[in-house]
């Protein structure tokens, strides 16, 4: 090695330590992947307590014993959530035939106006509707796959309600569980990157919940306004897609304007969609840079590969816990950098 130049050297090194970082992050996804009914309830339990800390804390301050505290702040979620999911699929199945319906005369609009190409996609209408009809019978020959499935889904979501109330309980002694598992010598810097780690996942879902809640009202008056059917249902879908990056908003605006087309007519589809691309803006321009100001700030290019790579993984779960983790990685990394430069400094003040 000695007869290699420095700058190859440090190179080499360099290798040699991503070589090793990445081996250990694979061998980590192989172990949550094989052990996904118990990685997946912890970490939902994790952003679960990360949104509702403050809300455990501000009863615990109102001197609410602390398991109660917690108690409640578990039945006000389910609450929320239930309320939420009931809404969205409520409204989605009351406007789901007319959606249908609107792309029925659309294809045909377009058959009669544009002859070979309307019939190709005539054709292509045709073709889902077999592969529909394939799947439906593929999913009723496997029906006892499918509610082990849910009951599996089911078992996730009660463990990790139950570890959201463990982990807002106890959340006054994590700090000394920590400490005490470090190594010998590094239990401040062990505790100081799990702060900083929990407090971007905190200051994550916190703004993100605060940006889907404006997208929400927004998107859900102007819907009022312009009488779209199921307009409190699209705007809670709008909220919940709102903790998928990009895609989630693509996906409850592309929604929104299939209601209005099927309902109101071709003019008002594109007026939602109008008002879907604004709210959009103002999300990606002011809101998210303006209420996010104080979390790990993340270039879009970086939030769109960890959603790829969180989707390559765990489908529509990986692509919700993806951003989040990154941001607790992101965090961790700043932590060792700004403790390494102070350490760094210190040593050179020294006589």
């Amino acid at each position: 090695m000695q007869l290699l130049p420095e700058p190859v050297r440090r190179l080499a090194a360099w290798c040699a330590v991503v070589l090793l970082v990445a081996g250990v992050v694979y061998v980590g996804i192989l172990l949550c992947v094989a052990f996904r009914t118990a990685v997946t309830p912890v970490l939902l339990a994790l952003l679960g307590a990360a949104l509702l800390g403050p809300l455990h804390r501000r009863l615990v301050r109102a001197r609410v014993h602390r398991s109660l505290a917690a108690g409640l702040t578990c039945v006000a979620v389910v609450a929320v959530v239930g309320g939420a999911v009931y809404v969205v699929a409520a409204a989605l199945l009351d406007t789901g035939d007319q959606i249908i319906a609107s792309l029925r005369d659309a294809a045909e609009d377009v058959t009669r106006h544009f002859g070979a190409a309307g019939t190709s996609l005539d054709d292509l209408a045709s073709h889902a509707q077999e592969l529909l009809r394939r799947l439906g019978g593929t999913a009723a020959s496997n029906v006892i796959s499918g509610v082990s499935v849910v009951g599996e889904v089911i078992a996730m979501a009660v463990l990790a309600l139950l570890l959201v109330f463990f982990f807002l309980r106890d959340s006054d002694r994590v700090s000394g569980a920590i400490r005490s598992l470090s190594p010998c010598g590094l239990a401040d810097t062990v505790e100081a990157v799990a702060r900083r780690a929990f407090e971007a996942v905190e200051g994550f879902m916190r703004g993100t919940t605060l940006v889907a809640l404006i997208d929400a009202t927004c998107i859900g008056i102007g819907l009022l306004i312009l009488d779209v059917p199921g307009a409190v249902g699209l705007a809670a879908l709008v909220f919940v897609g709102a903790y998928i990056p990009y895609l989630g908003a693509v996906v409850s605006g592309g929604v929104a304007v299939l209601v209005a087309l099927a309902d109101r007519g071709a003019v008002v589809a594109l007026w939602v969609l109008g008002m879907v691309l604004a709210v959009q803006q103002l999300e990606g321009h002011v809101l998210t840079p303006m209420i996010q100001s104080r979390t790990v700030q993340m270039h879009p290019a970086v939030v769109m590969i960890a959603i790829t790579a969180g989707a390559s993984v765990a489908g529509v779960l990986g692509m919700l816990l993806a951003v989040p983790l990154t941001a607790a990685a992101f965090a961790v990394v700043h932590e060792l950098r700004d403790r390494y430069a102070k350490e760094k400094e210190a040593a050179v003040r020294l006589p």
